[in-house]
This record gives C-alpha cells, sequence and structure tokens, in this order.
C-alpha cells in the first residue's frame, strides 16, 4: 500500500511562510496525483492543492490561490507545498494524499484512501 510522510508544519505569524513535503513510496510515483487537504476546529476537510505528478497539471483552492505553490520533486518521489503570506484563516491540519482521479477534482475528499498523518500548521495574528 501507498505509504505518506508528511513533514513541514508549524507555527507562524500572520504573513509567514512555510514549505510542507510529503515523501510517498510503495507505488509509483509518477502515476498519481498528490497533494494536500486541510481540516479545522468545525470545518470539514477541504482540498487545497493537488498536481498530477507526471504531468503538471494543478488544482488550487481559491482561498490559497496567488499565496501556494505545489510542485514535484519526482527524483525524491516527494510533493511540495510552498506556502506563502500565511493568514490565521489557514491554520489547521494539512494531510498528504494520493489518488487516482482528475487532479481538477481535489477539491473533494471523498473516496480518498491514502492519506499522510497529518502535519499541523497554525498561523498567528
Amino acid at each position: 500500500r501507498v505509504r505518506l510522510e508528511e513533514s513541514g508544519g508549524g507555527s507562524v505569524q500572520t504573513g509567514g511562510s512555510l514549505t510542507l513535503s510529503c515523501g510517498s513510496s510503495g507505488y509509483s510515483f509518477s502515476r498519481f496525483c498528490m497533494g494536500w487537504f486541510r481540516e479545522a476546529p468545525g470545518k470539514g476537510r477541504e482540498g487545497v492543492a493537488g498536481i498530477f505528478t507526471n504531468g503538471g497539471a494543478t488544482y488550487y483552492a481559491d482561498s490559497v490561490k496567488g499565496r501556494f505553490t505545489i510542485s514535484v520533486d519526482n527524483g525524491a518521489n516527494t510533493v511540495i507545498l510552498q506556502m506563502n503570506s500565511l493568514k490565521p484563516e489557514d491554520t489547521a491540519m494539512y494531510y498528504c494524499a494520493t489518488d487516482r482521479r482528475n487532479v481538477g477534482a481535489w477539491n473533494n475528499p471523498d473516496g480518498i484512501v491514502n492519506w499522510g498523518q497529518g502535519t499541523q500548521v497554525t498561523v498567528s495574528s
């Protein structure tokens, strides 16, 4: 089965930056979409950003467009999420995920079964 390992979460002030990484193993990295969802208290799990690891097609939630950038390091089987201009509303547990779906469907967590353990991002005012 697919194994995912997130890193890079932490605490920053408003306007700061964090870089999240998700390393994968157990499958052919280039044949899957990978990306990030987040879950804040009182909210459902929502798509943040996704990428087709072999083609470059991407998805971004409207709330993060222009601030977050997702990319792939194929040599390291790793997906990277660069988060800039962070806001308090970005505070959430961020989960890496993989799926065979079209990356355009990354707004919907339903049906995804391959999840990382999550990494906490906290943005203070």
